[in-house]
């Protein structure tokens, strides 16, 4: 890796192998060689940039999904969220309404990973990531450990209206979610960055519990860090 990239007055060379470039320096009677040999750059010089650059998107490794921002040097995607551990029953239920889309000729595909998300995703800079990981840490030392009950199924579009999938909406559980959500909008407020949707519901219906999810942390995941916020 070049740190520094100039141009000279004088010429190189190549040596005898092994020996590497030689400088002719211009201007001198006769005209002097003077050997060269390139030293390596330590890896910790060649490694101190490396963090500063997110990996470049693939949406392969993002269960198919379309990037809703450009991807620029310094900029890191980020989501705060809750991680649900799916039980057998959660990943059967799935499998069983894929089969009936696909019986309409509406596939759609299963998601690696599942989670009830906090915020939407925003792009965050570099520099910031360490300032808004306290700011969130500092909010979130207040809140209990809780559950959350879903009993229904919605369908959802997202704003760019690349991506179309289905969700569980949140009923019992849903008041001290939207508190927990409140105080991450108010830490995206302190960097300019979206606040979520207001879109979580206040009910509960006395039907079928298809999700019941304990929730004893909060994660944000930026670029390819996570940082787990336990809750008390």
């Amino acid at each position: 890796m070049l740190l520094v990239n100039y141009s000279s007055s004088s010429e190189e060379e190549e040596g005898p192998a092994g020996e590497g470039p030689r400088r002719r320096a211009e201007g001198a009677v006769g005209g002097t060689e003077v050997q060269c040999q390139r030293l390596p750059v330590p890896e910790s010089v060649m490694g101190m940039f490396k963090e500063l650059e997110e990996e470049l998107d693939d949406s392969v490794q993002h269960d198919g999904r379309i990037r809703s921002f450009p991807h620029q040097r310094g900029n890191w995607s980020t989501l705060v969220y809750l991680e649900y551990y799916p039980e057998v029953e959660f990943v059967e239920l799935i499998d069983l309404l894929l089969t009936h889309l696909q019986m309409h000729n509406l596939p759609m595909a299963r998601l690696a990973e599942f989670h009830i998300s906090l915020s939407q995703t925003v792009v965050l800079r570099y520099h910031w990531i360490n300032i808004f990981v306290e700011s969130l840490k500092e909010k979130m030392t207040s809140f209990d450990r809780f559950y959350c009950v879903s009993d229904k199924v919605k369908i959802y579009i997202n704003q760019e209206n690349t991506r179309t999938f289905l969700g569980l909406e949140v009923s019992a559980g849903s008041s001290y979610l939207q508190e927990v959500v409140n105080e991450v909008d108010k830490s995206m407020k302190e960097f300019d960055l979206k606040t979520y949707y207001k879109a979580i519901v206040d009910r509960f219906e006395n039907g079928a519990k298809i999700l019941r999810m304990f929730a004893d942390q909060v994660r944000c995941k930026t670029g390819n860090k996570i940082f787990s916020f336990p809750l008390r």
